[in-house]
C-alpha cells in the first residue's frame, strides 16, 4: 500500500481541495511528482500561490497516513485511487471527483448504475414503493446507488438485495463511522452485495457539511437519479440538480398531491424530470438515449454542412460538461441575446443540450462527429 502514500498527503495538505488535486495531478501526472517539483512549475497551476506551495513543502503527515493505511488493512477495506481500474468511471466525468475512495465490498463494472433517493422520514407509500422499484430495477441487471440514510435510501438497498441485485452505498461519514448506527446489519449487507464507499477519511464523523459532498458521489457515479418522497427543502432535491448539472438524467416518483412530502417530487416533474412509475419507465428513457445516440453520427455529418459561422463558434466552445450561457457569452464576446437564439437553433438540430440553470453542452454522441 506503499504507493497510496503520496495520494493520502497530497490530499491531507490545508488548502488542496479536489479540484486542485485533480489539476496538479494533470499536470505533473502522479501525487509523488508533485511533492518534487520546482516552485516555477507548481506555480502554473490555476489556484497554486506561493504560501500553498511551502504548505506543499512543510506537510508533515508520514504517522498519521501510516496508521491510517494499517487501520484500512486490518478492516478488510480498501482504496481505489483514480488511477485504478475499479475507481468508478462516471465519477471522473464530473468536475470535483475525489482523488481516492474508501471501498468495502466490490464495485460493479457492468450494467447501467441508477440512484435512489428519497426521504429520511419515508411515508409506508414511499418505503414500499422504493423496494419495489428497486427488485424491479435489479431484474434488468441495474445496479442501484444510494446513501443508507433512514428512510428511502434503506429501502433502496434492501429492495435490492431482496431482488438479489448489486447496490452501493456512498457514506456522508467514514467507514468506521456507520450512520445510522441502525443500519449497521445493513452496512455489512450492502458490502455482500456490493459496496460501501466513502472519500472521507475512516474516522471521520457524520458531519452535516459532509452530505451535500456525497450526493455529488451518488448522482456522478450514475447514469440517472430517481427522487421518491421529497419535501421542498429535501435534501435528495441537491442529488436530482447535481444529477442535471452533471448532465445525467432525472427521474421522480410522484406522491399523494395533499402530501407536503411530496412537493419536492412533483415540482422537479413540472421542471421537466421523468415521472417513473415502475422501471419500465427508466429503461423506456435509455433506450430512447441510446436511438438519439446512435442516430447522431450520420445526422451530425449532414448538418455540419448547414451550420452557418456563429454555430461553428459556439460547437468549437462546448465540451460534454455544461457551461453557463453567461460564461460562454464572455468566452465568445457574444451578446446574450443573439447567443440564446443560435444556442435554441442548434437544440433543434440535437447538436447542443440544455441543462436546467441555461448551462448548455454538446449532445452526447454529437461532439467528436461533429469535430
Amino acid at each position: 500500500m506503499s504507493d497510496l502514500r503520496p495520494w493520502l498527503a497530497l490530499k491531507s495538505v490545508p488548502g488542496v481541495g479536489n479540484l486542485l488535486f485533480r489539476r496538479l495531478v494533470e499536470k505533473f501526472q502522479s501525487p509523488e511528482t508533485v511533492f518534487h517539483a520546482d516552485d516555477s512549475a507548481l506555480l502554473t497551476v490555476q489556484g497554486i500561490t506561493p504560501r500553498l506551495i511551502q504548505s506543499i513543502r512543510n506537510h508533515k503527515a508520514k504517522q498519521i497516513i501510516d496508521r491510517e493505511l494499517e487501520a484500512v488493512e486490518q478492516k478488510g477495506y480498501t482504496i481505489v485511487t483514480q488511477t485504478d481500474r475499479h475507481y468508478p468511471s462516471l465519477l471522473l466525468e464530473i468536475p470535483d471527483p475525489p482523488p481516492y475512495l474508501y471501498l468495502y465490498g466490490s464495485l460493479p463494472t457492468q450494467g447501467l448504475n441508477i440512484a435512489v433517493v428519497g426521504s429520511r422520514n419515508a411515508t409506508g407509500y414511499g418505503i414500499s414503493t422504493t423496494r419495489q422499484l428497486c427488485m424491479e430495477l435489479t431484474q434488468q441487471q441495474i445496479n442501484v446507488i444510494s446513501g443508507m440514510a433512514r428512510g428511502v435510501d434503506t429501502a433502496a438497498h434492501t429492495g435490492t438485495i431482496a431482488g438479489g441485485g448489486t447496490t452501493v452505498a456512498v457514506l456522508g461519514s467514514g467507514l468506521n463511522h456507520i450512520y445510522p448506527r441502525e443500519n449497521s446489519r445493513l452496512f455489512h449487507q450492502i458490502a455482500e452485495n456490493g459496496a460501501v464507499i466513502s472519500e472521507f477519511s475512516l474516522n471521520t464523523g457524520p458531519d452535516a457539511h459532509h452530505f451535500p459532498a456525497r450526493n455529488r458521489i451518488i448522482s456522478g457515479m450514475c447514469h440517472g437519479t430517481v427522487v421518491v418522497e421529497a419535501t421542498g427543502r429535501s435534501g435528495s432535491l441537491i442529488t436530482a440538480r447535481l444529477a442535471a448539472e452533471q448532465n445525467r438524467e432525472v427521474f421522480a416518483v410522484p406522491g399523494n398531491i395533499h402530501s407536503f412530502k411530496s412537493v419536492g417530487t412533483h415540482t422537479l416533474i413540472k421542471q421537466g424530470a421523468k415521472l417513473v412509475a415502475h422501471a419500465g419507465d427508466i429503461l423506456e428513457e435509455f433506450e430512447q438515449i441510446q436511438t438519439r445516440t446512435q442516430r447522431l453520427p450520420a445526422q451530425a455529418e449532414a448538418l455540419t454542412k448547414s451550420l452557418t459561422d456563429e454555430e461553428a463558434m459556439i460547437i468549437d466552445n462546448l465540451e460534454a460538461e455544461p457551461i453557463h450561457i453567461d460564461d460562454l457569452a464572455r468566452r465568445l464576446s457574444f451578446e446574450s441575446g443573439r447567443l440564446s437564439g443560435v444556442l435554441l437553433q442548434l437544440e433543434l438540430k440535437e447538436l447542443v443540450s440544455q441543462s436546467p440553470g441555461k448551462r448548455f453542452c454538446l449532445t452526447p454522441g454529437a461532439g467528436g462527429s461533429i469535430r
